[in-house]
């Protein structure tokens, strides 16, 4: 069960027996990590598929080390063609990836083991409090908006005071052709309730343009 479904030549009967496997516990595999990993249907059909896309390009690899040197460069072209993506979905790549080879080697029983055991896993850790700090999951991220007139260093200092446990600066752009700048603020709230008073506060400042409030772990490759 647990030894490679591969002789010396690959049938198409494994070849066949192994595309099975990989795209059923595939698509499982994609479905168990939808119920925690926030991203769009389109990934989800894509991580379902990897597992078999990888073990079809190790077959057909197959000890051929200038074949293997040319599938390396294709798939580094890919990596710079994507997005940055979240924690959760390199891991969910990563994982599918995995397996991919397991299955290309022929080891079907353990690639599906690999998907289904590290998804299975993967959703019990995530609905724990294991490595959870206190205070972190307060954090947010606050954007505001100011005109280029406005001198901000220091503009917000008495509102960040009466509203915030900790305000940290963690950058500024320009924006709008450079006739606006746009601040980033590590913050926690010392009443969420006050919320919408703090924004009320800031926009009577920044000229009521653009201001946001977002959740700083979801937010940092985006400033």
């Amino acid at each position: 069960m647990f030894d490679s479904i591969y002789s010396v030549t690959v049938t198409p009967a494994q070849f066949f027996l192994m595309a099975a496997a990989a795209l059923v516990s595939g698509f499982l595999y994609s479905w168990i990590m939808s119920y925690r990993v926030r991203s769009t249907k389109r990934f989800f059909i894509v991580s379902a598929m990897i597992p078999f896309v990888v073990s079809a390009v190790i077959t057909f690899v197959n000890g051929n080390i200038g074949a293997g040197v040319a599938i390396g460069g294709a798939f580094g072209l890919i990596r710079f063609r994507s997005a940055q993506g979240s924690a959760d979905e390199i891991a969910a790549i990563l994982i599918a990836m995995g397996s991919g080879i397991a299955f290309g080697m022929g080891y079907v029983a353990y690639g599906v083991i690999i998907l289904l055991a590290m998804a299975v896993l993967f959703l019990a850790l995530s609905h724990t409090h294991l490595f959870e700090h206190r205070g972190v999951g307060e954090e947010q991220l606050l954007k505001i908006t100011v005109p280029e007139t406005l001198e901000y260093g220091g503009a917000f200092d008495d509102a960040f005071a009466r509203y915030l446990k900790k305000a940290e600066n963690v950058g500024v752009k320009t924006t709008g052709m450079g006739s606006m700048f746009r601040l980033s603020y590590k913050i926690q709230m010392k009443e969420p309730k006050e919320e919408k008073a703090f924004i009320d506060e800031l926009r009577t400042r920044n000229g009521n343009l653009e201001i946001s409030i977002l959740p700083y772990a979801e937010q940092t490759n985006q400033l």
